[in-house]
């Protein structure tokens, strides 16, 4: 009897997914089949959905890349998960087998995924891209864990390495920016400088613990860090917006003689930023991260046991859902700016 999945298909660059109904392969060893419960939407899948991320010689394509479910069925060799087990999804590689890729059939289009594909409201996984979760955390918050709180506060715990007493700005306060702004407040950091152009971001990262808000409509954000830091600069920036312009300055707001900016934000395809190298000579350091070099299976348990303490505000940050059928829209809206962090409920008709 064949399995019939609904899923959102990327199935022309710079064109609206479109829905189609997939048949679900049988799973090969190492795989895991998902009811999918929430999927996070993802600025990097938006820049894949309007072709800024280059040629993506896998369309049509199932994407998504974070989310929450619960098990329907493992590969007879996996071990990591059994069926019923609460999960994130997530395309960070943890414990289990590495199965890179599957494909579903739609009429006669083969649909090509990756490890992970979340548009959909049951997926084929591999096992090293799954993590159990505790039945008390909710599968609507749990689907941050997937992505947006890993990276955010992976870049602030595990990159920087942030201290209490230091100083921090972060450029661009959606999902991963609030996040980064959280993991600052809880490693008591002294400054916490957050910096956007939409007013409802700003007030959300108020109540996350930053301690100063640029808006940078009204105000020169490089201006506006040197007079908070006394011209000094701050001891770490973070770039979550995704901006050639962004990322200049918050390489600029670091201080001489050991500042680091972290660049998380993804630019379009082609496109490049300039700094000055003498910068780099006066100390001031740049670097990339990788997910915030996050371990999903120990850091998902943690920021899970974090929120279940009160510690750690995933509700707020969720300012939006949308049924399947809306996810276009959930895109759109993203795109303007309006949405901190947008799911996908998949019950949601």
């Amino acid at each position: 009897m064949r399995r019939i999945t609904e899923a959102a298909i990327l199935t022309e660059l710079g064109k609206p997914l479109s829905l189609l109904p997939l048949t679900i392969p049988e799973l090969k060893p190492g795989q895991v089949l998902v009811d999918v419960a929430y999927s996070g939407l993802c600025h990097t899948q938006l820049l894949e959905i309007r072709g800024k991320r280059g040629p993506d010689p896998y369309v049509p394509h199932a994407l998504g890349h974070e989310g929450s479910g619960i098990v329907a069925e493992t590969a007879p060799d996996v071990k990591k998960v059994k069926p019923g087990d609460r999960v994130v999804i997530s395309w960070m590689k943890g414990a289990g087998a590495d199965v890179p890729s599957t494909a579903y059939i739609s009429g006669d289009l083969k649909i090509n995924s990756g490890a992970v594909g979340t548009f959909m409201r049951r997926t084929v996984t591999s096992e090293n891209r799954v993590t159990p979760i505790p039945d008390a955390l909710p599968l609507r918050e749990a689907a941050l864990l997937g992505c947006a709180i890993p990276t955010g506060a992976g870049v602030v715990l595990n990159t920087a390495k942030v201290k209490a007493g230091d100083s921090v700005a972060i450029f661009g306060i959606g999902g991963i920016g609030q996040s980064a702004v959280l993991a600052a407040d809880f490693s008591e950091a002294g400054t916490i400088i957050a910096v956007d152009v939409v007013e409802s971001k700003l007030e959300l990262a108020c109540r996350f613990g930053a301690t100063r808000l640029i808006d940078a409509r009204k105000e020169d954000p490089l201006k506006s860090i040197m007079e908070i830091t006394g011209g000094r600069g701050v001891d770490f920036s973070i770039e979550a917006a995704g901006r050639v312009e962004t990322m200049e300055v918050a390489f600029e707001a670091v201080r001489p003689g050991g500042g680091l900016c972290v660049l998380v934000g993804n630019l379009p395809f082609g496109e490049r930023i300039s700094i000055d190298p003498f910068e780099l000579i006066r100390g001031k350091n740049i670097a990339g991260t990788w997910g915030g070099e996050s371990r999903p299976d120990k850091d998902i348990p943690f920021y899970a046991d974090l929120y279940l303490s009160g510690k750690l505000n995933l509700k707020d940050m969720i300012t939006h859902v949308y049924a399947l059928g809306e996810i276009n829209r959930g895109f759109d809206e993203l795109e303007s700016g309006v949405v901190q962090r947008g799911l996908i409920d998949m019950e949601r008709d």
